[in-house]
């Protein structure tokens, strides 16, 4: 549902879906079918596809659309943001975001730590955590490391950010 609430005018067939939710396709397909009765998401057939979209004149549709962005939205909108931007090696959220995601237990996180590793210019991603704070209602930090820092581990920062909760960010071509 975050794929589909983050970007409501995305269609995707439900076999995108299950790979975007790291589902099979089975489970993918009883969830999507249960979601288009209930009238949160909308189908459309083009061939032997179905493709499905959320659904934005049902009822409930600005609240969810709340509930999943605050809940799930990181993993959609930031790599959505980062995707195909040379020289990043990996991306990562850490700190309390992570660690809640991960199920620890603790307060709301006030914010979202994004860790990129690359040989890319810092500078560069202010405008990428700007857009993210915006569509995400949630301060968006993001740090910005070489590979060579990450790989060696030397110092007390990547040391407990490698210790913590880690989400990697998906930064394939969707």
């Amino acid at each position: 549902m975050a794929q589909l609430f983050a970007h409501p005018q995305r269609e995707v067939t439900v076999s995108e879906l299950a790979r975007l939710a790291e589902a099979t396709l089975p489970t993918a397909l009883r969830d999507v079918d249960r979601l288009v009765r209930g009238g949160y998401l909308t189908e459309r057939r083009v061939g032997r596809n179905r493709m499905i979209r959320a659904n934005e004149e049902h009822p409930l549709y600005a609240a969810l659309k709340q509930i999943v962005t605050y809940g799930y939205g990181p993993t959609v909108v930031i790599p959505d943001l980062l995707r195909g931007r040379p020289g990043i090696d990996a991306a990562y959220i850490y700190g309390s975001w992570a660690a809640r995601l991960n199920g620890e237990p603790g307060t709301d996180p006030n914010d979202i730590d994004v860790l990129v590793v690359g040989d890319v210019e810092p500078s560069q991603f202010y405008p990428i955590a700007l857009e993210a704070t915006k569509m995400l209602g949630r301060e968006v930090s993001i740090n910005v490391i070489s590979p060579n820092r990450w790989q060696r581990a030397d110092d007390g920062f990547i040391r407990t950010v490698q210790a913590r909760p880690l989400v990697q960010l998906d930064l394939r071509a969707s």
